[in-house]
């Protein structure tokens, strides 16, 4: 006899795909944890909203602006009654973009996507685009930029001073493929505190996979081994396009004109109400027996203490840590000098509010295992203002399309696979800031190890000016000779960031808090350093997937964040990647899978084969007694049996 559906049942808004077997029964309400589509666009009727409640967010960065739409669009609460509280006096957070042609230009980071980011196409689908006509929103734009010019790099890595390295293939052993295999096969429960390199063979570190990897996530050999492997899990179905960067689509403008600009928009055009030159640093939190409730938030308000009442029905969203507090800035003739210490931020930082919170409890997390270690996460970024000198003419030789064209350019990060620095640089489509000069190219340069010296300039990318790293950059693009031509025609904003990759630092169970931690009544925590399923860190996806979390939760909303894209799951992507892995060769096994599904239905999930048919006919039979011995009675079984199957299917098809 089926079971009714328990109603009493505790709702779960974050869902976990690999908590347990799913399958279709009596009780399940819901679609399956990962299901992604239409049906998961219901608007849910708000069945708790309370009259007068207020939200407190902390922090502008993607999270917190998220957390405001969530609860408008999905919450039903009124602008007017959310305040969004920033140190800074602009929006954005780490999602920055300024300048001007004549002082230089600057970005950060920079953001490169690809299709299956949920949370960020659902928030904005229902964002208007700040170009085209009203109806239209930031991901219809995001499809007319994309679906028009396809990305790709004919040059994603190089070395000898100006040559493409061969990156057709990710260039791994037999062996360094198992490691990989290994990885994906591994629990999550099982790599706390494990690095990458503990993991790794040394020549594994030195593939074109690896430097691929590296540059394109800004992974460190001494970090997190647990979240290189959720990253493969997330993007295994960009696996095959990880050598020529066809995986990726790019953004319009920088990350600050295409997201942030819209999006605060559409929430100051509802009444939400952003105050800046607000550093919030600590709660105070009411314990009642396992409960906890926020009653004030403690902040610095134009430099002076102020206690922000929070009522027993208002919530709060604050954001954890931070990836570019304590951010040094250099120009040309400046090196940029590091105000934080290198095992403490210091209670005037960003990381005070997470400080001051895990002093409670336990349920707060250790903030100092992602703080404590700036040499390990630190890393500097230079952007580049230039107008036409030798280093744009040598980067039209390296680009998808002419640089001035509008279109694709460099198609993401090129990567100097023996530069001392691990040296990256790119030019996005142009131009990159809706206000910039027709003659005017903004590129962006980023090095990972920031210990070593140059190759041509013998100091470490930190103790260099904007000229010297300039000098770097044309050492490895063969155009040292041109250095003096290439600076008086360009200008370089330096930022180097001491807290960049601290969430890829290693980590154990209960180093970071649940979105809502146990007994939290009113208190939802956000960004790059709270404990989800499945997710990774270091996209604005993840970010926007906290705050969906904590608005669902708090706001008591029977809707559910879906866990990340099953496309892991898929066969498809399983094969595709198995080819990518072996070098674009064939797998193991896979001549024998095109010998049972040849002329059948599911043929076409198959990569096609280098050989002739008869040749690979042979192959199979090859592989086949290469795992189960030529001589075998097993061997002999299983070739009979796929004859006898392939002749049945072939006698079926010549039926009338």
């Amino acid at each position: 006899m089926t079971q009714a559906p328990d109603a009493n049942r505790t709702f779960k808004v974050e869902n976990d795909t690999t908590a347990e077997y799913w399958h279709h029964r009596a009780e399940n309400t819901l679609p399956p944890p990962d299901m992604m589509g239409a049906y998961m666009r219901n608007r849910p009727v708000p069945g708790n909203q309370v009259k007068g409640r207020k939200a407190w967010i902390i922090g502008s960065g993607i999270a917190g602006l998220a957390a405001a739409f969530y609860m408008i669009r999905d919450g039903g609460m009124a602008g007017k009654d959310i305040t969004i509280l920033d140190a800074m006096q602009i929006e954005g957070g780490s999602l920055d973009g300024a300048g001007n042609p004549e002082e230089g230009y600057i970005i950060r980071g920079g953001r490169e996507m690809n299709w299956n980011y949920d949370n960020l196409w659902d928030m904005f689908q229902d964002v208007q685009a700040l170009e085209l006509p009203q109806g239209y929103s930031v991901l219809d734009e995001y499809r007319l930029v994309n679906d028009n010019d396809p990305n790709y790099s004919k040059s994603r890595l190089m070395h000898k001073r100006g040559q493409i390295r061969d990156f057709s293939t990710l260039g791994l052993s037999r062996s360094q493929q198992w490691e990989l295999i290994r990885l994906l096969l591994k629990r999550k429960e099982d790599l706390d505190d494990v690095t990458i390199e503990q993991y790794f063979s040394p020549g594994f570190l030195e593939t074109n996979f690896w430097y691929l990897w590296r540059s394109m996530f800004a992974f460190e050999n001494w970090q997190s081994l647990l979240e290189m492997k959720l990253y493969m899990h997330r993007f295994l179905d960009a696996i095959d396009g990880l050598t020529d960067l066809s995986a990726l689509v790019f953004p319009k403008y920088n990350q600050y004109d295409s997201f942030v600009r819209p999006l605060v928009d559409h929430l100051k055009e509802r009444g939400v109400v952003v105050q800046f030159d607000t550093r919030a640093f600590d709660l105070d939190i009411a314990v009642k027996g396992e409960s906890r409730t926020v009653t004030a938030i403690r902040a610095k308000v134009k430099g002076k203490d102020t206690s922000i009442p929070v009522g027993p029905n208002d919530v709060v969203f604050a954001l954890t840590g931070s990836m570019t507090e304590g951010t040094a800035y250099g120009d040309m003739d400046t090196v940029p000098v590091l105000e934080r210490g290198k095992h403490e931020p210091g209670e005037t930082s960003d990381w005070a509010l997470w400080k001051n919170l895990a002093k409670k409890s336990p349920i707060f997390g250790r903030p100092e295992k992602f703080y404590g270690n700036v040499d390990g996460s630190m890393w500097e970024s230079v952007t580049l203002t230039c107008k036409p000198s030798p280093l744009v003419e040598k980067l039209k030789e390296l680009s998808v399309n002419d640089p001035y064209s509008g279109r694709t350019v460099t198609g993401g990060i090129i990567t100097f696979t023996d530069s001392n620095w691990v040296m990256s640089f790119t030019c996005n489509r142009q131009p990159h800031f809706p206000d910039q000069p027709g003659d005017v190219l903004v590129l962006w340069v980023y090095a990972l190890l920031m210990d070593k010296d140059g190759n041509y300039v013998k100091k470490p990318m930190p103790a260099c000016t904007g000229k010297e790293i300039i000098a770097e950059l044309c050492y490895h693009l063969g155009i040292e000779d041109q250095v003096d031509a290439v600076v008086a025609n360009t200008k370089a904003r330096l930022a180097l960031m001491p807290y960049i990759t601290a969430m890829f630092m290693p980590r154990a169970a209960g180093d970071r808090p649940h979105v809502v931690p146990a007994g939290c009544t009113n208190l939802a925590l956000m960004g790059q350093f709270v404990e989800t399923a499945n997710d990774i860190i270091f996209t604005m996806d993840s970010s926007i997937r906290t705050a969906r979390v904590g608005v669902y939760t708090l706001l008591g909303l029977r809707k559910q964040v879906p866990d990340i894209s099953p496309v892991q799951y898929d066969i498809r992507t399983l094969l595709k990647a198995a080819r990518a892995l072996n070098n674009d060769e064939p797998f193991p096994g896979e001549r024998l899978l095109h010998r049972l599904l040849d002329k059948t239905y599911f043929a076409h999930i198959l990569p096609p084969l280098p050989d002739q048919e008869s040749a690979w006919r042979e192959k199979a039979e090859g592989e086949l007694a290469e795992l189960l011995g030529a001589g075998g009675q097993a061997f002999g079984r299983i070739a009979g049996w796929l004859e006898t199957m392939r002749e049945n299917l072939a006698s079926r098809r010549k039926r009338p």
